[in-house]
């Protein structure tokens, strides 16, 4: 989400230079907007790496630094989707399942503050500091939940590795925006779609493997030996081309900015430990965190963004109103399919598969040069997509109706959020001047966390309240489990998602900035 530039050779004539900035600029269509950039020239816009017009992502200059990157991406994805299978396992054998929740909000809620601690590093001394620490301290939290032998420590280490985790996809971002010049972002935006692909597939299936025939334990102990690969391939590309800090300035960490961070997280947390109590007590812990968390997101954000000024702060609003939407209709599929279509949890997992793939193919799809000029209709088009799938979803309730239509629905919506997630990605970089690139990517990764955790929280509540939380416990077989019938909670869920998701829709024709 940053970017550092390489000094112009010496070769090079200022009028060539100069002729070069305003090509790049009036492809990117921000003249003059990006105020203080570092740009020896002047220009004011955003500036990037020179361009040999050549080389491709997997091209001589390139390879090592897109291997290595792009193995963290498939690190992480590994992890995010075998930790998943093993995850209640893990729960029960640490008797732990009153905080298994909290397993997982625990990692994106200090995640929150790892990003904004993130976008400031990177701003002020370059993306390599903490990409290393945030590997570091991604592997640790899997060793601490390894190791774990009550369930306080195994959460504990999941909030260790979100700190890694927020540091290393900021910084990742950063990378892209110093080290590649602007034609080939969208590339490497659709090779970190694709490194899903094969986890969101194979995970599941060697997770299970792994905790039935060796032990949960090893699902996280076995990854952090995967993080020795990506760092000797990258660290001597990352050196060379995007360690410096953007436009050889170091600003001072903002310690207010920080703050705010903190009380992000803890907003958040307290209306994630509401939104699980319905009782009339737990009204005070929900004030509490919107007390904390609406101020700080408005402050953290870029001005305008919930206004949805155009430009960066629509970018940034509609990365929320992306993620949010698919993850919280997501997250309840697989329970949809199996208490009220009785399949089995393989099969309802199953049933997502197809829309890895496809998202893969819709970031694919946004990379080719000649859809450039209209990249903002692309993230309409996908929205659209995505609405629709979510809201063909809840078709499943009725059993006269095939459950193949929710694979299908899924591939749609794939599709669309590979077009979405990845121009929108493609769109902060182009719009961010070298001096907040950092600030920004940071702003771009929380506003997708904490919708995810917000509406998330959110659907889990309303669920809860029309009586999902009823449902047959898990220890009990899935036929069982079927009879619990509960098909106005799933639909509370479902058609909010879709509702919201073509409200985006509407919204992302405010991606182009003012003239």
């Amino acid at each position: 989400m940053n970017i550092a530039f390489a000094p112009y050779p010496g070769r090079v004539t200022v009028a060539r230079a100069k002729q070069r900035q305003l090509g790049d600029q009036r492809i990117r269509g921000v003249e003059g907007a990006g105020g203080d950039s570092g740009d020896p020239l002047g220009s004011g816009g955003p500036v990037g790496p020179l361009d040999d017009g050549a080389s491709g992502v997997m091209g001589r200059t390139y390879r090592a630094l897109t291997l290595g990157i792009v193995s963290v991406v498939l690190m992480i994805a590994f992890e995010a989707t075998a930790v998943g299978t093993a995850m209640p396992i893990a729960a029960r054998d640490l008797h732990g399942l009153g905080l298994y929740a909290f397993a997982f909000s625990g990692y994106f809620t200090t995640s929150l503050l790892a990003m904004v601690v993130s976008g400031q590093w990177c701003d002020r001394g370059g993306p390599l500091p903490p990409l290393t620490a945030g590997i570091a301290g991604f592997a640790a939290g899997l060793i601490v939940s390894g190791t774990a032998h009550t369930m306080g420590v195994f959460v504990l280490g999941r909030a260790v590795q979100g700190l890694g985790g927020g540091l290393v996809i900021v910084a990742l971002y950063v990378v892209v925006g110093r080290a590649y010049p602007e034609r080939l972002r969208p590339s490497v935006m659709a090779a970190f779609a694709a490194s899903w692909v094969v986890p969101s597939i194979v995970g599941p299936l060697v997770s299970g493997t792994v905790t039935e025939q060796l032990g949960w334990r090893w699902v996280f102990l076995a990854i952090p030996v995967l993080v020795l690969l990506p760092l000797v391939v990258m660290l001597p590309a990352l050196r060379r081309t995007a360690h410096e800090p953007a436009g050889g300035a170091r600003p001072p960490m903002d310690g207010r900015r920080i703050w705010l961070a903190v009380a992000l997280a803890a907003g958040a947390v307290l209306l994630q430990y509401a939104g699980q109590d319905l009782r009339p007590l737990s009204v005070v812990p929900a004030v509490a965190g919107a007390g904390l968390l609406v101020p700080a997101a408005v402050r953290l954000l870029p001005a305008g963004t919930f206004r949805a000024v155009r430009g960066l702060p629509t970018v940034v609003l509609m990365r929320g109103i992306a993620a949010g939407t698919f993850l919280a209709a997501e997250s309840f599929i697989p329970l949809m399919l199996v208490t009220e279509r009785g399949m089995s949890a393989t099969l309802a997992g199953l049933s997502l598969a197809g829309g890895g793939l496809t998202w893969a193919l819709g970031s694919y799809v946004q990379a080719r040069p000649r859809l450039e000029p209209v990249r903002d209709r692309l993230v309409q088009a996908g929205m659209v997509m995505s609405a629709v799938a979510i809201a063909a979803v809840p078709l499943a309730l009725d059993h006269a109706v095939p459950t193949v239509i929710v694979a299908v629905a899924w591939c749609v919506g794939g599709l669309g959020m590979g077009l979405v997630i990845s121009s929108l990605s493609v769109l902060l970089l182009k719009v961010s001047p070298p001096s907040d690139a950092g600030a920004n990517s940071a702003a771009l990764q929380v506003s997708d966390s904490l919708s995810n955790v917000l509406l998330v929280a959110a659907a889990g509540t309303v669920f809860s309240a029309l009586g999902g939380g009823s449902l047959a416990p898990a220890t009990e077989t899935v036929t069982a489990a079927a009879t619990a019938h509960h098909p106005a909670a799933f639909a509370a869920v479902f058609v909010p998602s879709a509702v919201l998701a073509l409200l985006g829709a509407g919204v992302a024709r405010r991606l182009r900035p003012a003239p």
